[in-house]
């Protein structure tokens, strides 16, 4: 059979089929490219056929749209089944579609983007994983913007709901040591004498505010960076995806920083040390100059490239697992396998970028401390190496890792009744 493909598809196809990168396709790799292709073709045939019974119709199609944010007529539905069906009925079987789309070399696949998205819904306290992508549908149409305010509010609601958990991570990280061991039970008690049962929630406010600017920043700044680093318009491969992300957080990082240092020392103030986060900004203002509004920065800076690069690469790598293994009639695992997913890569990223996490918190808080040290970032983690061993380096990843179960949950709750709340289709 002889068929002619137009010069930017079988460029397409020659770039995703040519495994050993020698400018040609050969009988195997065309094979194994045709193989791949399929097989996500079937997976959003299945997608697409709601109903099950083997045939698209045009009700599936609009409503197929519809769930990735276009809406459009039943004329448009029309013209687009018609562009496919060879047979006249109206409807399109696999055949027609594998048909017609065999050599359309897509593999962006709309709908697995949908399903595995996993920033916005799990926000475990730390915001140094790569944003969200977004769907065209979901950008022309505004509801990218619906996502990612029911993801700020999640993470509200989530961030108040474990502060206790969180305050006792930053108390641990600062406070703890070989020569004053603290324990779970102990620091809570000394908190509630101290303060009160109000005191476990210092910092949460400023905590909760810094969300929206970051979420913000941080989408702008990626969809630039995206278009910058991409090799091919329309296309983010995985690591020009964390190139974009990790350049797109230290984007927003830098800009929201101060508050960053201000949570850290209204988490840590004692009883009547500042008014409220204005009287905490004038102080640390009048005392030590703006310079102390970026202390920790570095560190801070460095420990996105790790806990971004392995939150990615964890979550890529079990999303693609799953898919291979089990994405037989639909991309969508289901909320257990995607909670687990999302939980499992930010702990692995949180597990890497935990030290360079302590030496920031300790530098944020070290003026605020009686008789501390005014050490650069070098020279602590050697003063910790040498008193505490390399374990001084993770002191309260314990209540840190208490807090992600119970954040992720909430936070995915929260986010489910956002989206019903604001009419985002699922």
């Amino acid at each position: 059979m002889l068929f002619k493909l137009p010069h930017s598809v079988s460029s397409e196809i020659m770039s995703s089929g040519d495994e050993d990168k020698d400018d040609g396709l050969d009988f195997i790799e065309f094979s194994n490219y045709l193989k791949e292709h399929e097989k996500k073709l079937r997976l959003t045939f299945k997608s697409l056929d709601k109903n099950d019974d083997g045939q698209i119709d045009l009700m599936e199609i609009q409503q197929s749209l519809a769930d990735l944010g276009l809406n459009i007529s039943k004329e448009e539905a029309q013209k687009i089944l018609q562009s496919i069906d060879v047979d006249g009925t109206m409807t399109l079987d696999w055949n027609e579609w594998r048909e017609h789309f065999l050599f359309n070399p897509a593999t962006d696949l709309q709908e697995i983007i949908r399903f595995w998205k996993h920033s916005t819904v799990l926000d475990i306290g730390d915001s140094l994983s790569i944003p969200d992508e977004f769907t065209e549908e979901e950008k022309t149409t505004g509801m990218w913007w619906k996502q990612l305010s029911a993801g700020a509010m999640a993470g509200a609601v989530s961030r108040t709901g474990t502060a206790p958990l969180d305050r006792m991570k930053v108390f641990m990280q600062v406070h703890s040591s070989k020569s004053n061991q603290i324990s779970l039970v102990g620091g809570f008690k000394q908190m509630l004498k101290e303060g009160g049962l109000m005191s476990l929630w210092r910092g949460n406010g400023i905590n909760v505010l810094k969300i929206a600017p970051e979420t913000a920043i941080k989408f702008m700044a990626y969809e630039q960076f995206k278009k910058l680093l991409s090799s091919e318009p329309g296309k983010v491969k995985t690591h020009e995806r964390f190139m974009a992300g990790s350049l797109a957080g230290a984007t927003a990082q830098t800009v929201i920083y101060p508050m960053e240092v201000m949570k850290t020392r209204l988490t840590l103030r004692k009883t009547g040390q500042y008014s409220g986060m204005f009287d905490c900004a004038k102080k640390i203002l009048k005392r030590e100059g703006v310079k102390a509004f970026y202390k920790g920065y570095i560190p801070n800076l460095i420990g996105i490239i790790p806990y971004a690069g392995i939150d990615l690469a964890v979550y890529e790598s079990l999303k693609n697992l799953w898919l291979s293994r089990y994405a037989k009639d639909s991309a969508n695992p289901g909320v257990v396998v995607l909670l687990g997913c999302g939980t499992l890569s930010s702990t692995c990223g949180q597990l890497a970028s935990y030290p360079l996490a302590l030496i920031r918190t300790r530098m944020q808080a070290q003026a605020s401390l009686e008789g501390s040290e005014q050490l650069p970032m070098n020279l602590m983690v050697k003063k910790i190496l040498k008193n505490e061993g390399f374990f001084g380096l993770y002191r309260g990843i314990l209540p840190n890792f208490m807090k992600v179960i119970p954040a992720v949950s909430i936070s995915y709750v929260v986010y489910e009744h956002m989206r019903s709340e604001l009419g985002i289709q699922k």
